[in-house]
């Protein structure tokens, strides 16, 4: 029998250095050639790291959260024949107990609370300690899910990265009986629990580059309301004629185009700005980072070149893109190299948001939920569909009245929607 290394992989693009973010094996393990032993991640992508060879996991070389050099030991397996390796002092390792094939891990220590539901005699639903004011991990999708069934979130034990609770966990968790007011203190109880959550991660990244936004760009905000009415009907006209053949449009693809048309008017928005160099980049194509909200976090996938895309071609790119973001299937090509970014929170967008701009660039397009409501026009009150844009810029590049005449130029187009595809 030999020993088999395998070393942390270089992933190309002068990367040093990555984040272990989590192992699909542990010590004592048989695993296969070419099964996936652990997934890492570079500032932009989560990396799937494959098996060589066939053989028994003798030790890891790291736990999740660690950062470590490309080059460094990740696994050491235990194969037929000589292997790779010739033992020497080795470097420090993490090894984990094996553990029988059948073993299954210890259940989190969990807390029983009551809920809202009936009392039942039957045994109560696993319940996630949480501190008090905590907000638990979930996606948009997830909470609204939540909340149309009625369900507190901090209730819910999550099985996802740092704690994220994912739609599986509220399938869990709907299909047991709650524990009773008898049974367990209620929702008024004092509590004294906690928890802790390590920063790993994707959602490490998260936390560098918002941090690092915030720090470094001159950010201010804008608002503005818009009458979405006649885009709204031109959407759903579209999708009868069109949809079943072409596919179903959302606003999306619009908003996109009046993006595409108005920048060719304000070439200082389509920007990234290296602050160390001193240098602004005005791009001619329109690559618009849509930010897409995930079970594992916040993932910003590229439409590159959306100045030459069809309503139903940026759709259809659109799609695709959160579909491979939200399966964390993205390849670092597809999250990085963007010179605007679009983000909408959908039904959960709100009235007002202040986005932080995703630094190179120097503008993020934010779109609030869309509301039917009463206007005055020509002296009548009409119900119109109103929604607004709440944007942010970054005031070293972008001046405040250039920002409010860009805004105005897409408010102009929405409004108007023919004026999108008039050259």
């Amino acid at each position: 029998m030999g020993t088999h290394v395998i070393k942390m992989p270089d992933i190309g693009e002068g990367i040093a250095q990555v984040e272990l973010v989590e192992w699909f094996v542990k010590v004592g393990d048989i695993i296969a050639e070419d099964q996936v032993v652990a997934d890492v991640m570079t500032d932009k992508a989560t990396v799937e790291i494959p098996s060589p060879v066939s053989g028994k996991v003798l030790a890891l070389g790291g736990q999740p959260g660690e950062v470590m050099a490309v080059g460094s030991e990740l696994i050491r397996i235990e194969v037929e024949g000589s292997g790779n390796h010739v033992d020497v002092p080795q470097a420090k390792q993490v090894e984990t107990p094996a553990a029988p094939a059948a073993a299954k891990p210890e259940p989190q220590k969990e807390v029983k609370l009551a809920a809202c539901q009936p009392p039942a005699s039957h045994e109560a639903a696993p319940i996630v300690p949480r501190q008090p004011g905590d907000k638990p991990l979930a996606s948009p999708a997830v909470r609204k899910r939540a909340l149309d069934a009625g369900i507190e979130l901090r209730y819910v034990h999550g099985s996802g990265p740092a704690g994220r609770i994912l739609h599986e966990d509220l399938d869990a968790f709907m299909s047991k009986p709650q524990s009773s007011a008898g049974q367990a203190p209620n929702g008024y109880a004092k509590r004294t629990d906690s928890e802790q959550v390590q920063v790993i991660g994707l959602r490490r990244k998260i936390a560098q580059r918002m941090q690092d936004a915030k720090r470094r760009v001159a950010h201010f905000s804008y608002v503005e309301e818009i009458d979405v009415t006649a885009l709204e009907a031109l959407r759903q006209q579209l999708n009868s004629k069109h949809g079943d053949s072409r596919g179903k449009l959302t606003l999306l693809p619009f908003l996109v185009r009046a993006l595409v048309v108005a920048l060719r008017d304000f070439p200082q928005i389509n920007a990234t700005y290296d602050d160390e160099a001193q240098i602004i980049t005005r791009h001619g194509a329109v690559h618009v980072g849509i930010a897409t909200q995930g079970d594992n976090g916040l993932m910003v996938p590229v439409l590159r070149h959306a100045e030459a895309g069809s309503l139903w071609t940026n759709a259809s790119e659109i799609s695709r893109l959160a579909n491979a973001a939200r399966s964390n299937k993205a390849s670092r090509e597809e999250l990085s190299g963007s010179t605007i970014t679009l983000t909408s929170l959908g039904a959960l967008g709100g009235i007002v948001s202040t986005p932080v701009v995703n630094t190179p660039e120097v503008a993020i397009i934010g779109v609030n939920r869309m509301v039917e409501r009463p206007v005055v026009i020509d002296g009548q009150i009409v119900v119109r569909k109103m929604m607004n844009l709440s944007s942010s810029f970054d005031h070293r590049v972008v001046d405040g009245m250039d920002a409010a005449l860009f805004i105005q130029a897409v408010r102009g187009l929405l409004e108007q929607p023919a004026c999108l595809f008039v050259e």
